[in-house]
Parts: structure tokens; sequence; C-alpha cells
């Protein structure tokens, strides 16, 4: 007889984070963006400090018009289109080739403030300054970085188990290609829409085909409510399909926001996991 497991123990031991220290910045990515714009940029390196600061933009511009992609992301900006407002007109300034007239372009380096940024010194070089706004830019992929991070710690516990990748599982399965690979009817787990339900993995023993869906939710929000409503519902669903079992692990400090309906998932969803559970060994002996 199983014991049955209590929710409020369960959730009490959520981790905070599993960030590792790939986490925080991709270097490489990083330094390969700027080792794009590197020769640009030492071309525009002659206007720091620079006491005719205007007359030497135009000259490198008339010179050197590739180097004008780069101003945008001297401003932290990826596009090559930006947006301007003053009181009197509205510009999109296009920086792969420009459509206003120099003058305008000037106009925009001195009010955007990178003229003084360059002419005053304020910095000494762009290579280690666009450095800089790379690391700061790249942040914005930790959302991205934290979701892979979740399903590499799920796959090591896969493979500790003694499962072999594109043996006896898989990872990112479309529910179309488990039905093919199988022959196994899983329309009723999305309707009739079967193509686009992917699962993070999906593990094939002799008796039994699991799928596992993963995430981490390090912060609160309106997803996550949504999201332990629809696994409720998969749940459901999964239950009543001879050969299928459906996993859910998730964790994060996020869902003591969303505790009420993780509860309602919890009491439907006996094969939903956290971290400390794959820890204590519990996936291998599902499993196996």
């Amino acid at each position: 007889m199983k014991m049955k497991r209590n929710f409020d123990e369960w959730i009490n031991n959520f981790k905070s984070s599993i960030s590792n220290y790939s986490y925080y910045a991709d270097f490489k990515k990083i330094y390969k963006n700027v080792d794009k714009v590197k020769v640009e940029l030492n071309i525009l390196n002659s206007l720091i400090g620079s006491k005719t600061i205007e007359d030497d933009f135009k000259n490198i511009m008339l010179k050197y018009p590739e180097t004008l992609e780069c101003i945008p992301l001297l401003l932290a900006v990826r596009s090559t289109e930006i947006f301007v407002k003053d009181e009197i007109n509205e510009y999109l300034f296009d920086f792969k080739k420009m459509v206003y007239s120099m003058d305008d372009y000037v106009r925009f380096m001195q009010e955007s403030g990178l003229f003084d940024l360059l002419q005053n010194h304020i910095i000494n070089n762009l290579y280690d300054y666009v450095l800089g706004i790379e690391v700061g830019l790249d942040s914005n992929g930790r959302k991205n970085r934290g979701g892979h991070l979740m399903e590499d710690l799920v796959e090591k516990y896969i493979k500790e188990s003694g499962f072999v990748k594109d043996v006896n599982y898989f990872k990112e399965m479309y529910l179309n290609d488990i039905e093919k690979r199988w022959n196994i009817d899983l329309s009723s787990l999305s309707g009739n829409n079967v193509s686009t339900k992917r699962f993070d993995f999906v593990i094939k023993t002799p008796k039994q085909i699991y799928l596992i869906e993963t995430n981490f939710y390090a912060s609160s929000g309106s997803k996550l409510n949504e999201t332990a409503r629809s696994y409720e519902m998969l749940a459901k669903k999964a239950k009543v399909i001879d050969g299928i079992t459906f996993i859910w692990i998730t964790d994060g400090l996020g869902w003591h926001d969303a505790k009420n309906n993780l509860r309602e998932t919890f009491n439907e969803l006996e094969t939903m996991y956290n971290i400390n559970d794959l820890e204590n060994g519990t996936l291998k002996q599902v499993l196996n």
C-alpha cells in the first residue's frame, strides 16, 4: 500500500534556485557578438576625445558606412531601427542605410548622448564598452537558460536510472511522433490538434510509455495557475489510456504564491515530483 503524500511537506522542500555557473552569462555568445563588430568599433574609437567630433563622425560615415550599423548597440538596442519623437517631428532612424540627411544622424548622436560619451572620454574604448552592453543584454536570456537547467537536471536522473537517449528515452517529442513510433492513439490528450503538443521527455519501458513535463519557477506569476490547471487536466486524460503514464516534475519558490492550484494537481496526479524526490531516487523507483 502506497503511503499518502503530504502536500505541505512536499512543497516546503522546493528549491530557491538551480542556477549553475553558466546561467548568469553566456560569455561564448557574448564574445562572438562583440567580435562581429570589432573592426567597426575600432574605427569608431577614433571619435573618443575628438575636438571636432561632428566632422569626424561625418568623415567616418562617408569612408566607412558599415560602421553605422554599430550605433544602436552603443545604446543597448539590438534592432537596426530606432524610433525618436521630438517636439516637432517623428523619426525612424535606419542604421543599415541612412534614410535621413547626415545632419539628422549627427543630431541623433548629439541628442542621444553618444557624442558626449565619446568626446568627453567617459569611456576608453568601444570594444570594452560594447562587451559590457552585451553582458547586460545577455541577462535577458536567463529565462530560457533556466528552463534548460531544469531539463538538464531531470535528464541526469533519467540517465542514472539506466535509460539511453534515442534508444529508450527521447527529448522534446511531439504527440504525433509518439503515436507513429508505438502505434498508439493519444488524440484525447490534446483534442484534435495532436501535432502541436510536445513533451520534454518520453521514456519507453517494456510495459509503459512515460510522458514527462518539467519546469522550474523561481518567481511567481499568473502563468503558474494556468500551468497547474492544464497539467491537472492532462493527468486526468492520461489516466484512462492503457500503457501511458504522465509525470510532471516541477519545483521553485514561485509556486508558493500559486499553491492552491498546485495542491489540486498534486492530489490528482500521483506521479508529480520535485527535485527533492529525484535526489531521493523516486524517479528511478517509478521507472524501474
